[in-house]
């Protein structure tokens, strides 16, 4: 390990704490945005607009992420890295100047936009960069930027909330917070080199998806996001990894959606004095929890092997969905099943994203496939905010839905052991 491997690593955990912090905090703020924002004739229908910008907003990161993984591959990891980063600051930051609910959602889908093609810009450069026995756990590290993130923006929102400089315009402030992220691209520019291994991929053409030469025929580089699906090795590795990052996503928006509002009740039920303040503690609780995973994550994946570190955390997050809307029945019970649910259905599920994708393809289409994978749930995934009343109306509360959908767990059972083990193996060229 040098410092350029650690400068590496702090730029990619940077990206992804800010985008955490951006995630978050609309969920924080959004009960502020609508009161100051909605129209008389639109109050009545709250939830909607809530899920509305959430929705728009996770469409943008999946439609971004898909682009920006693309262009990666073709412009490098560090200038994208660089773009994605400037244009995600600008955009949150005009957010706060806002002057009604649709421009608000529209500067949101732009800022979806910019955010999506971070995550895997950064997530191919450390895997190309970093030595292969500690690759997968600065892979955890980088992810744990996230959880990160999300814990800064509930403290940011806190000192905010307290003393309400701006009145009910306050939740303005939490967007101008998340433009910091323009003085990082200085950083990324001046610590931060390309990779290597992609400029060599390049450089001796090798386009195809397992690193070698394109089987096309041609010298003519082939384009990524088809390249990935053309030789039946590389289309099974994409879907069945894909299958199980739609699970893992489906699953995190349906069980961690429900959780705040699924305490409160409980509280409520149980008589506490400040049912609300329980929906705070099960969400950082629940952040915490995926915090130690990602820490962790990297560790338990050496050493249990890919496949069975998926199937552990697939097996985990169906048992922990059972355990925390069907039985437990205290509300301290809940704070204590939130952390080990987070664990599983964010932290473990979402580690092995980072870990797992970038050693199953070669450099010249790593960022693009990683992009595919991750983003390409989001694309089915973000309808779920909006959906998410009627959902559990549909399925009688809480309860009752989060179990359901929580079932697409049982993928994750079956889907690895169909998948190649890339323990202790380098990295495709």
């Amino acid at each position: 390990m040098t410092p350029k491997h650690w400068r590496i690593l702090t730029a990619s955990w940077l990206g992804w704490v800010f985008d955490g912090y951006e995630a978050y905090a609309l969920f924080i703020v959004m009960p502020f945005v609508l009161k100051t924002m909605l129209t008389a004739d639109m109050v009545a229908n709250k939830p909607v607009y809530a899920g509305l910008a959430i929705g728009i907003t996770l469409l943008g990161w999946g439609i971004g992420g898909m682009v920006g993984g693309v262009l990666a591959d073709y412009v490098g990891r560090k200038r994208m890295m660089v773009y994605s980063v400037f244009f995600y600051a600008l955009f949150t930051g005009m957010t706060a100047f806002a002057s009604n609910f649709w421009v608000f959602c529209f500067l949101r889908f732009i800022t979806g936009l910019a955010m999506g093609s971070e995550w895997s810009t950064g997530v191919a450069l450390l895997a190309e960069t970093w030595p292969n026995k500690a690759r997968p756990k600065g892979a955890g590290f980088l992810q744990s930027g996230f959880g990160f993130g999300t814990l800064f923006a509930a403290v940011a929102w806190m000192v905010l909330s307290q003393t309400n400089p701006l009145g009910e315009n306050t939740w303005r402030l939490v967007f101008i917070v998340g433009a910091l992220p323009a003085f990082f691209c200085l950083y990324i520019r001046r610590a931060v080199d390309e990779s290597e291994k992609w400029v060599a991929a390049v450089r001796a053409q090798r386009w195809a998806a397992n690193g070698g030469k394109s089987g096309t025929g041609s010298t003519k580089r082939p384009f990524t996001l088809t390249e990935i699906f053309r030789e039946p090795e590389s289309r099974k590795r994409t879907l069945l990894a894909f299958l199980l990052s739609l699970s893992a996503t489906v699953g995190w928006w349906a069980i961690s959606a429900l959780l705040p509002g699924f305490a409160v009740h409980m509280a409520q039920t149980l008589g506490e004095a400040t049912p609300a303040v329980w929906g705070l503690r099960a969400a950082l609780v629940y952040t915490t929890g995926a915090v130690v995973a990602y820490v962790l994550s990297g560790f338990l994946a050496d050493m249990l092997g890919r496949r069975l570190f998926l199937v552990f955390t697939y097996a985990g997050s169906l048992l922990l969905t059972l355990i925390t809307y069907q039985w437990t029945h205290s509300i301290e019970g809940l704070m204590v099943a939130s952390f080990v649910n987070g664990f599983f259905t964010l932290g473990c599920a979402y580690s092995w994203m980072a870990i797992y994708p970038a050693e199953l393809f070669g450099s010249s289409v790593r960022a693009t496939a990683a992009s595919f994978i991750f983003n390409a749930a989001r694309l089915i995934a973000w309808v779920f905010p909006i959906v998410a009343g009627t959902i559990v109306k549909t399925f009688g509360g809480a309860p009752q839905a989060a179990t359901s959908i929580g079932l697409i767990y049982l993928i994750g059972l079956v889907v690895p052991w169909f998948m190649p083990e890339t323990r202790n193996q380098d990295l495709p060229d």
